[in-house]
């Protein structure tokens, strides 16, 4: 059965994907109560980055917003694999966007934009959530953007 989140997303032509291969030693998600935890989720596509570099250098601040709402379907796809059914997610709680960017680059917050609207979409009002966007010098694989999420369940 296809949750109410899924075909929202499916409204929005995306899909949950399979929950990405973590690239080192963790596990993609983590319930512990009522809460879930994922890991950082990288702008992974088909098993490949959607792009690698640096915002403000070879990545585009679009391209950049496109690899975070990649790295948000992933996250949702890590809460999906520990939960079964998105339809018990209460709320998301709490998003972290790091964004591998150049030293002059500050439009942080509207690459982490990517992200914050797909789980309005996703989630809907439930998907309203705190939200850190933080410029950091690297990232796994030279990802540019890495995605971490706390989501609250039923």
């Amino acid at each position: 059965m296809t949750s109410a989140v899924e075909r929202r997303l499916a409204d929005a032509g995306l899909e949950v994907p399979t929950v990405p291969a973590p690239v080192a030693v963790y596990v993609p998600a983590v319930r512990t109560g009522s809460y879930v935890y994922t890991s950082g989720q990288l702008p992974l596509s088909a098993g490949e980055l959607v792009a690698t570099g640096k915002v403000g250098a070879e990545v585009t601040p679009q391209v950049a917003y496109d690899c975070a709402r990649q790295s948000a379907l992933n996250a949702i796809a890590a809460v999906k694999s520990v939960i079964g059914d998105l339809d018990i997610v209460v709320r998301v709680v709490k998003a972290t966007v790091f964004v591998a960017s150049t030293p002059d680059f500050t439009g942080q917050p509207g690459v982490a934009n990517g992200a914050s609207e797909l789980f309005g979409v996703a989630f809907g009002d439930a998907g309203q959530h705190a939200r850190s966007a933080v410029g950091v010098p690297v990232l796994p694989l030279d990802a540019p953007v890495e995605v971490e999420l706390v989501v609250e369940v039923a």
